[in-house]
């Protein structure tokens, strides 16, 4: 049984476009009219035949932009997770700028009292508007430190969203600085790699539902259609690193493509396991078999540990997050790939990559943690005295909400990760991908492929199924997180082998 909830957007809006094409139908007229050697038309009846394919597109369009709408504003989180988590996890504040900077302007400096300038005194609400604000939410402060820093302090006031507001001065940034193309470029495709990431990124969440019923496009094949378009943003990577006639650039775009290369297969065949396991190519019916209450019934997380670990890793190395970001490395590439570009350009391409990482933490909450299902939704709603409540609570919480909350918490998972971990050297990710990854993506491919053949018999998992994965993984997982290789670790072989081997001083690495 196909999951739902009342947010019903699609067929909402399947049945408004439905009936306008309906009520422009009846307004036409029903008569002939000559058209003299072309014959004649009935405008009604020659509306009836394309009606049909008129609902669908109408009907694609709006899905489209409604979809795209949900990303972009849902998608604010993702560098406020970013700035804040890792200020804490820092221990810094991280960024503070809030939206008091809209009156109190940055560190006190304003435009002065520019409504007063106004003509026919149109700017006296304005001013008035600025100086309660001022009054109440401004720089002044009874603590003199706190007054002293001015609008660089954090007052305490949460719903005025300290660092939230950062991210669209950012973007203002971007889209004002002046766009510059290398003298001897191939500005062909210096122009067209940008696009190819941002549109194919943009691409994918057609095949992302957001709920049960908030999607751009559900085919069959929705799972692989998705990952083809995924894979195709490198291409434009390693176009932008060779377009840019750029030493930094190209050895970034080689970097990229070959750490791409070695992630991308383990993770095609990860997302191969979890079609395998839940006997479905299309996302939501994926979904449907961890939720469905006659078949599946269990998370695929439960299932398939390793498949879930595969799944995070290579999802981290395709975005060329830490610590696999060595193709964008600072210290020695500069900016890598993305050296020389500038302006609107860099921030989009900059944003897509957020998009990348967005992406992947939803599709990890839909492939392994249940996608829209609340956690122990089923197991609280059976509850003998509290199961009617949990009921209520939860058919009145819409698929989405859990959606965005998975997928913002596995968002703060990667922001831990970056804090935890340092870079890695190029020669280790590539072994790393091709030696370990690899190998692991086939086992967990077979346990899927054994799971679904052998120990599926069409109904609900057996609850022991679970219970023995899930107990057996995490007791891997402690002896292999508390075994210590002593003589990798006196080798210094490992990729965190953080002592270096000739200590730094000046002159020591003089010829």
């Amino acid at each position: 049984m196909a999951s739902s909830d009342w947010l019903d957007l699609n067929g909402w809006l399947q049945s408004l476009v439905g009936w306008s094409m309906d009520q422009t139908h009846d307004v036409l007229p029903d008569s002939e009219y000559g058209l003299g050697p072309l014959g004649s038309i009935n405008p009604q009846s020659f509306f009836s035949s394309i009606q049909p394919a008129l609902e669908s597109f109408f009907h694609a369009t709006i899905m489209c932009t409604v979809v795209f709408t949900t990303l972009m504003l849902t998608m604010l989180a993702i560098p406020y997770i970013e700035r804040k988590f890792i200020g804490r996890l820092m221990d810094r504040l991280g960024a503070t700028t809030t939206l008091r900077s809209l009156w109190v302007g940055e560190s006190g400096v304003t435009a002065g009292e520019w409504w007063d300038q106004l003509p026919f005194g149109i700017g006296t609400p304005i001013g008035w508007v600025v100086n309660t604000l001022n009054s109440i939410w401004g720089n002044d402060h009874e603590l003199e430190t706190v007054a002293r820093v001015n609008n660089r302090s954090y007052h305490g006031y949460w719903f005025l969203l300290p660092g939230f507001f950062q991210a669209f001065a950012d973007f203002f940034k971007f889209a004002t600085k002046e766009h510059l193309v290398p003298k001897d470029a191939d500005r062909v495709v210096f122009e067209v790699a940008p696009v190819i990431i941002v549109s194919t990124t943009v691409m994918v969440f057609a095949f992302v539902p957001f709920g049960p019923h908030i999607y751009a496009a559900n085919p069959d094949l929705s799972l692989l259609f998705m990952m083809a378009i995924f894979g195709v943003a490198p291409l434009g990577v390693f176009f932008a690193g060779w377009a840019s006639n750029n030493k930094y650039t190209l050895i970034g775009g080689m970097r990229s493509a070959a750490q791409l290369t070695a992630y991308e297969i383990p993770l095609l065949i990860t997302v191969l396991g979890v079609a395998v396991l839940s006997g479905s190519l299309n996302i939501i019916e994926i979904v449907d078999f961890q939720m469905g209450e006659d078949e599946g019934n269990v998370w695929n997380f439960f299932m398939m540990p390793l498949g879930a670990a595969l799944f995070l890793i290579t999802m981290i190395a395709e975005v060329e997050r830490i610590p696999f970001d060595m193709p964008e490395a600072e210290a020695e590439l500069v900016e890598g790939w993305w050296t020389e570009y500038g302006g609107i350009r860099w921030g989009l391409m900059f944003s897509a990559e957020y998009m990348r990482s967005y992406a992947a933490c939803i599709l990890f909450a839909l492939f392994f943690l249940g996608g829209w299902e609340a956690p122990f939704q089923h197991t609280l709603s059976d509850l003998p005295v509290l199961g009617g409540a949990f009921t209520t609570l939860f058919a009145g919480i819409p698929g989405l909400v859990w959606v965005l909350l998975k997928a913002w918490s596995l968002f703060a998972v990667f922001v831990w990760i970056r804090a935890s971990l340092h870079r890695v050297r190029t020669d280790q990710i590539l072994e790393f991908g091709w030696r370990y990854l690899l190998p692991l993506s086939l086992v967990n491919l077979i346990i899927a492929t054994y799971l679904r053949l052998e120990l599926y018999d069409g109904g609900n998992w057996n609850l022991w199924i679970p219970v023995v994965i899930t107990t057996v993984s995490f007791g891997i997982f402690l002896l292999y997180i508390f075994d210590e290789d002593e003589e990798a670790a006196r080798l210094k072989s490992r990729p965190y082998s953080t002592q270096a081997v000739i200590k730094a001083s000046p002159g020591s690495h003089r010829d």
